[in-house]
């Protein structure tokens, strides 16, 4: 979700509405007395910048009648300052879970091919042979967090807040971002490939230097073709969502993650054997793969210089990608010692669905509190009940649209992890089923993942605010880096108890 840092720019007027899913909220008071909106400055933070704001940003429900958005908020809001947030026109639980559940089985079953992949190259012989690339797995599955559902949030806020009516704004935010992306997934993709060597040479004690350069041209290939196909295809999904009225921060995340990790795997897979297959008499071919990426750099800075909010992502936005990163590696970590156990060797196949459905889902909520911020509060300024300590109960119980979000978020979880799990069984001949004992611990595993990655959100987002940072280029990153960690140690966990209470229904 970007911010533009033209200062000229104003949020749209009635004429204009942004359309999204956060209308129980009310106009921030401060909003209308500092006639503002954030403006991402030279340091990486939001401030205000003062425009001649007529009318109050509004989110709609696009099920519900354009008539009642056809005139200025302006005086409503001020006389309804005391009005329960419930009374203000709000998007209903219908439309919000249908909007949600369609991406988020799209989501569901590229995360269940990308796992039914995973255990078919985990016995290809670049992956016997260099095993230091299933620490790459999650760091690179999870550039999808750290780069493409970033940009989808920035983009959905810009949706939503107007920013893509002009044109030419439009298509200056989309190549700018883009460009950033590149730039990004270079050097994420070189970072993981270091990191993945490191902790693979803790964990050995030995690191030849053809392991080294095969990882760094897989990852930097990888991300980079990755990052350029699912940002082209992320780029259409919000467009599209914008032509059709529907809020795209219910389903731009998820569909930056529905093939996501299908795509970014076979890239891995691919490429890796490929530079295996050729290490030993064409090496120098390896050098050149990492140079021409890196040749690359110069280019995609000058284009994402070009745009104010990207060039400010330039100099701000490289703590959170690489902070994730090496959470994500570590977690990849746990996955390489998980994988090499043969008692444990089934968890390859359902590490990317609990991974990647966490990631999913938390990644919503948390596009949905950002845009609510953008729209109704001045930067550095909460909710009242975010001001005290924070109670995670406060996520899941209140009448808001974000309350009502998170509700519907953990109850897909458990039923959805059912379907996920059969399709599992069915593409796996479907001889056996799982033994109810797994079921309930893989359930159980996912429950607390995902319920602990809902209430995180909740605080980071509105901490992040708090202190005038950008959630959508913040929060999504650890996020979703938490829940490929989270997702891991616990799925791992369920693995080691079952093995050792001897169920062998798991895999």
């Amino acid at each position: 979700m970007v911010v533009s840092g033209s200062q000229d720019e104003q949020l749209p007027r009635s004429g204009s509405v942004g359309r999204g899913a956060n209308q129980q909220n009310r106009p921030n008071p401060s909003v209308l007395h500092h006639s503002g909106h954030p403006h991402l400055s030279s340091n990486g933070n939001i401030s205000p910048v003062n425009t001649s704001l007529n009318y109050e940003p509004q989110e709609t429900d696009f099920l519900l009648p354009n008539k009642l958005y056809s005139r200025s908020r302006l005086s409503d809001s001020m006389r309804e300052k005391d009005v329960d947030d419930s009374g203000a026109p709000a998007e209903t639980i219908c439309s919000m879970l249908l909007q949600i559940l369609v991406p988020f089985l799209l989501a569901g079953f590229g995360t269940v091919s990308a796992g039914m992949l995973l255990e078919v190259v985990q016995n290809w012989d670049v992956f016997q042979e260099i095993t230091e690339i299933f620490i790459l797995v999650p760091a690179v599955l999870g550039m999808k967090g750290n780069l493409e559902m970033t940009l989808a949030s920035r983009l959905s806020t810009a949706v939503n807040a107007g920013k893509l009516d002009s044109t030419r704004e439009k298509w200056m935010l989309i190549v700018g971002n883009l460009a950033l992306k590149q730039l990004q997934a270079t050097v994420l993709g070189l970072l993981a490939s270091l990191m993945a060597t490191v902790l693979g040479w803790m964990a050995e004690g030995k690191m030849p230097l053809h392991h080294l350069v095969l990882l760094c041209s897989t990852s930097v290939s990888t991300a980079f073709m990755a990052s350029l196909l699912q940002g082209i295809i992320m780029v259409g999904v919000i467009i599209g969502s914008k032509r059709l009225g529907i809020n795209p921060d219910n389903v731009a995340t998820p569909m930056a993650a529905s093939f996501g990790d299908l795509i970014t795997l076979a890239l891995l897979a691919c490429f890796s054997q490929w530079f295996y297959s050729i290490i030993d008499l064409y090496s120098y071919v390896l050098y050149l793969v990492d140079l021409f990426f890196l040749c690359l750099i110069p280019l995609w800075v000058v284009i994402a210089s070009k745009h104010p909010a990207s060039h400010m992502l330039l100099r701000t936005g490289w703590e959170p990608i690489i902070t994730a990163m090496v959470i994500s590696s570590i977690g990849g970590l746990i996955l390489d010692k998980t994988v090499s156990d043969p008692n444990l060797a089934g968890i390859i196949v359902y590490a990317p669905v609990i991974t990647g459905i966490g990631g999913n889902l938390v990644s919503i909520q948390s596009s949905r509190i950002s845009t609510n911020l953008h729209l109704y509060y001045l930067p550095g300024e909460v909710p009242e009940d975010r001001k005290s300590c924070y109670n995670p109960c406060r996520t899941f119980l209140g009448s808001g649209a974000n309350h009502r979000s998170a509700q519907i978020l953990l109850l897909l979880v458990m039923p959805g992890q059912l379907v996920f799990i059969h399709i599992i069984h069915l593409m796996k001949g479907g001889h056996t089923l799982p033994s109810p004992l797994f079921t309930v611990a893989f359930l159980s595993a996912s429950l607390i993942q995902v319920f602990s990655l809902l209430c995180i959100a909740d605080c980071m987002v509105h901490c992040l605010w708090r202190r005038g940072k950008d959630p959508d280029s913040y929060s999504i990153p650890y996020l979703t880096a938490l829940g490929d960690l989270l997702g891991t140690a616990l799925l791992s966990l369920a693995f080691l108890m079952l093995w050792c209470i001897g169920d062998s229904g798991s895999v």
